[in-house]
């Protein structure tokens, strides 16, 4: 996949940014560092820097293979490229911990000695070529494209000439970016800005760059038609089949009452399914199936692809739904945690017998070259239902219309006696439309009380580890844990989380966070309270406590509702990992604040 561009630059100019990057704490630097860079970036391979900022070759939703190099193989490709033994290259990477800056280390040994030899030095060497953001990228391609006899050899030898051209702060960012431990936690949000301030005329467009990003998730491709055709063409962007819109999001409230008044009186109430959220595409015979993380899921369900194209009579369109895992015997609704066995490689057609599932339907973003994104729901739902032919395994999901509190707590409770979470509750009035990308109060969900004094379970994000004592010696014993803020872009830590993990849990913790720890507080997370071990914002845990109290020490919501306080959980216990949710999917500061404000209603009331 590699492309054949006149314009190019230095990778030298990426790979210093890196290092600048990697050594702040501030996300307004941040921001001007990619302003700089962008600005010095020839637009025709804008697309291609931002990929390699965000750690990848192309977006995850094309389903195109990783780099698929082992540690075993960039080892030996270290070795070659500096014509040390292997044995070297692994006792450097023991006493580092790091593998790109054993690579660094061993290209400035490799530099220095060829200095000492004098005018010798220059005999029998060509002069190298100065690496460039393409040559790097395109190997990149050609080396994850190699399959096949041979290419292991073939992906070695791309690796070694690589890292051999290579200047050793070059090599140390290459080598991380093959290990997938580049580890600059760059968010979009601070990409949109940066893309505003040098291609829009300045942050107050961003708005305009974020909505064709969220109806075409390739931040890469959005960057590079902004930086070609300007403003303009990003306004005309509609949905296109086969690229993921991305995700509307709900808030929360736990009062029928207040949920139908946020919602402007009237409200479509549906349940909502304990399962996978799915973008189903449909282009003729192709199907694609699309997680909320946008993900390319649809190998896992080849029986979602067979109902796509038998019940959805339009021959193109995008629509989104709930797989749910079911028992055929009973029909009964199963948990979110038996689709996980959906994720095995090679015996899908076995795990397919094993946990059979229904598609619930809820919302249609585009059906025959029309887009529906920016139409009131009872339009979309309209003609969601003239385009489906339901059967017992794909339908639209069960729902009501409503003014009534009563029949809303009503319907709510029949939910969850019929297997589901809860409901979420949608407004019908006309500005209701789908905002892609964006979490408001068009949609509120309604979620079952777990018999606490916490409302609910939040969703919240790993920042930090403590080194575990006595029988969790050698592992960690707690993990600090942080919720999104999304006006600000950063994550405020919530608690401190030690229990509810299994022994198997707590083995598995040091493998888990290796690829993410740094040896720093990471610029987007806002923390007061410090870890051994700093980690950046990725992996995402449910976690349920007995109340939401406040603490001067946590910073989510500090000020909200008292000078010099934040929000914290009391007695939190981990459930479950999240690996279907990102880290600004996560509970939001503003919805911890909201159920506070709750709880505390029902203590006074």
């Amino acid at each position: 996949m590699g492309e054949n561009i006149k314009a190019d630059m230095e990778f030298s100019i990426l790979a210093s940014t890196f290092e600048k990057i990697e050594a702040i704490t501030s996300r307004t630097q941040m921001t001007m560092y990619l302003v700089d860079l962008f600005r010095k970036t020839p637009p025709e391979i804008i697309d291609k820097v931002i990929y390699l900022i965000q750690g990848k070759l192309w977006p995850d939703w094309m389903g195109l293979p990783e780099l698929g190099v082992a540690e075993k193989t960039l080892v030996k490709a270290i070795a070659l490229a500096t014509n040390t033994p292997e044995s070297k290259v692994e006792a450097l990477y023991k006493k580092l911990g790091d593998l790109g800056k054993a690579a660094e280390a061993l290209k400035k040994e490799r530099e220095k000695s060829s200095a000492g030899m004098g005018l010798l030095a220059f005999i029998p060497t060509e002069k190298k070529e100065k690496l460039t953001v393409l040559k790097v990228y395109n190997t990149f391609t050609r080396i994850a494209l190699a399959t096949g006899e041979g290419s292991r050899d073939i992906k070695l030898k791309l690796l070694a000439g690589l890292i051999s051209d290579a200047s050793p702060k070059e090599a140390k960012y290459i080598v991380r970016f093959v290990e997938g431990r580049l580890r600059l936690g760059i968010g979009d949000a601070t990409i949109l800005e940066a893309l505003a301030i040098v291609y829009g005329g300045g942050a107050h467009t961003r708005p305009i760059i974020e909505r064709a990003y969220n109806l075409r998730a390739d931040l890469g491709n959005v960057a590079k038609v902004l930086a070609l055709k300007g403003l303009e063409e990003l306004k005309g962007i509609k949905p296109e089949v086969g690229i993921p819109v991305r995700p509307m999001l709900a808030e929360r409230l736990s009062s029928p009452m207040e949920i139908l008044k946020k919602a402007g009186g009237k409200a479509l109430v549906e349940y909502k399914y304990d399962g996978e959220r799915a973008q189903i595409h449909r282009k003729g015979s192709n199907v694609w199936i699309f997680s909320r993380r946008l993900e390319n899921i649809t190998k896992q369900y080849p029986d979602v692809v067979e109902y796509t194209l038998k019940h959805l009579k339009s021959n193109e369109a995008i629509i989104e739904g709930e797989i749910v895992a079911y028992d055929p015997d009973t029909g009964e609704l199963k948990p979110f945690q038996e689709l996980m066995h959906r994720k095995r490689k090679h015996d899908i057609h076995i795990a397919m017998k094993e946990y059979p599932v229904k598609v619930f339907l809820f919302d249609l973003l585009y059906a025959d070259g029309e887009d529906y994104t920016n139409k009131p729901i009872l339009e979309r739902r309209k003609k969601l239902e003239e385009i489906i032919t339901p059967s017992e395994v794909f339908r639209i999901a069960e729902y009501i219309m409503t003014d009534n509190p009563e029949e809303l707590e009503k319907f709510f409770l029949k939910a969850i006696e019929d297997g589901a979470e809860g409901v979420m509750v949608k407004a019908l009035h006309g500005q209701a439309i789908y905002q892609a990308g964006a979490r408001g109060w068009l949609w509120i969900k309604y979620k079952r009380d777990y018999k606490s004094e916490m409302i609910d379970t939040v969703d919240l994000v790993v920042v930090g580890a403590f080194h575990g004592r006595g029988r969790r010696g050698g592992t960690y014993g707690a993990l600090l844990m942080a919720a999104y803020n999304p006006e600000k872009d950063v994550f405020e830590t919530v608690c401190k989380v030690g229990s509810g993990f299994t022994d198997e849990d707590l083995a598995k913790l040091p493998e888990m966070l290796k690829p993410y720890i740094i040896d720093h507080k990471h610029p987007r997370v806002v923390a007061k309270m410090k870890p051994d071990v700093w980690v950046t914002p990725a992996l995402v845990a449910e976690i349920i406590g007995a109340e939401i109290t406040l603490s001067p020490i946590h910073t989510c919501g500090m000020d909200a509702i008292k000078p010099g306080v934040g929000i914290s959980i009391r007695f939190p216990r981990f459930i479950r990992w999240r690996p279907d949710k990102g880290p600004e999917d996560a509970t939001t500061t503003k919805e911890l604040i909201e159920m506070y404000k709750k709880q505390l209603k029902k203590i006074t009331a």
